[in-house]
């Protein structure tokens, strides 16, 4: 099968983008692949980070797939142009991943286009339907993009909810998210460590560590585990790693952490770290912590689970799925700082990462074999 997989991908950066590179790379394997991507996928006025390239040395798709930056996501001229070179490969199927919907409008002409040319399939994997977000407008350009789609793939049962909202008819799938396998092998914890010190500064010593790691959007939560370390603090000695690029002014976090004496407990890098670095801070780390307020999957808990990493995540959107309560991590109360730092002591406590990383490291196999079809006719 002629496979065109039409969005995002390195050099882009961003989990978009490698989710399209590990899917090319696993479709690859047995039929013809070819990815169309951005050449701009944001204007720069409306990107909230500090660049849209990605840092990494290495390019995680296989050389020997082709990758077209072509798409400029707000050029209706440049939408019928790339359509054309598309359309020119024949592909008997479409794949483009959907977040948000900012690129409705160039992902339906596109497709509308090569539909009507080569007479292709249409699937649309939502990481989203509806974003964390909201903006005006974003159910009219949703409606219209899921008009051009045959197919449908979704991670978790609150994202099928809100795919139903909009699709009452057409086939999809409910497939669990796929578990990161691009940051290359596990390093140890105390090999972890140094290099991040080397790195970055950051003596971790022989501490324990908790780690928060990815963009920092409000969504997410972060002041409540900020509060949280002042309780877990007052019992035991923990580190906190905040690793990720602020999509918000990061000041009103740098004043929380002063106002509460966290200064040496807590640190923060934030920047975009570049795929070759990201083990060792989930390596140096003792467990992972999500303490989003609204979520619908987090590629996160991906990346903890390949390096058997435990994670203590909200009771929101999909992450309850996937993390197992008392069993690969604890899912707590969103919006609580003591329901997280209770979790957090009690992990320590009971020294539960041997255990629950055993148990992560059994669950990420059943996952890695694990696949729901749902076909719906009607709704």
């Amino acid at each position: 099968m002629k496979i065109a997989i039409i969005g995002t991908a390195f050099p882009m950066r961003g989990a978009m983008a490698q989710l399209n590179g590990i899917l090319a790379n696993y479709l690859s394997k047995e039929n013809e692949v070819e990815i169309f991507s951005f050449k701009r996928q944001y204007p720069k006025l409306l990107f909230p980070g500090k660049t849209q390239e990605d840092t990494s040395n290495v390019d995680i798709i296989d050389p020997k797939i082709r990758n077209t930056q072509i798409i400029d996501s707000i050029d209706p001229l440049n939408w019928r142009k790339s359509a054309k070179l598309i359309a020119k490969s024949k592909p008997d199927l479409l794949i483009l991943r959907f977040w948000i919907p900012f690129f409705a409008p160039a992902f339906y002409s596109i497709c509308k286009y090569v539909k009507k040319k080569t007479g292709a399939k249409v699937m649309f994997i939502c990481d989203n339907v509806i974003p964390h977000e909201h903006r005006i407008g974003d159910e009219t350009l949703i409606k219209l993009i899921f008009k051009v789609g045959d197919y449908f793939m979704i991670h978790s049962k609150s994202v099928e909810s809100d795919l139903l909202k909009f699709n009452k008819r057409k086939p999809f799938m409910l497939s669990p998210h796929p578990v990161y396998n691009i940051f290359g092998p596990a390093t140890g914890k105390t090999e972890s460590r140094e290099v991040i010190k080397e790195k970055f500064g950051i003596d971790l010593g022989n501490e324990k560590v908790i780690l928060f790691f990815g963009y920092i959007r409000k969504y997410k939560g972060l002041p409540y585990l900020i509060n949280a370390m002042k309780e877990i603090n007052a019992k035991m000695k923990v580190k906190l790693m905040i690793v990720g690029e602020f999509y918000e002014d990061e000041k009103p976090t740098h004043d929380l952490i002063d106002s509460l004496g966290l200064k040496n407990d807590i640190f923060v890098i934030s920047d975009y770290i570049p795929n070759e670095e990201v083990k060792y801070f989930f390596c140096a780390s003792d467990v992972l912590v999500l303490p989003y307020i609204d979520a619908t999957q987090s590629g996160i808990i991906q990346i903890a689970y390949y390096y058997d990493k435990p994670v203590i995540a909200t009771n929101v959107g999909g992450l309850g799925e996937v993390v197992i309560d008392g069993k690969t991590g604890f899912v707590v109360e969103p919006r609580s700082s003591k329901s997280i730092a209770d979790a957090i002591i009690e992990y320590y406590d009971k020294d539960l990462e041997k255990e629950f990383s055993a148990n992560v490291a059994e669950e990420k196999e059943v996952q890695l074999g694990r696949v729901y079809n749902k076909h719906h006719e009607t709704c």
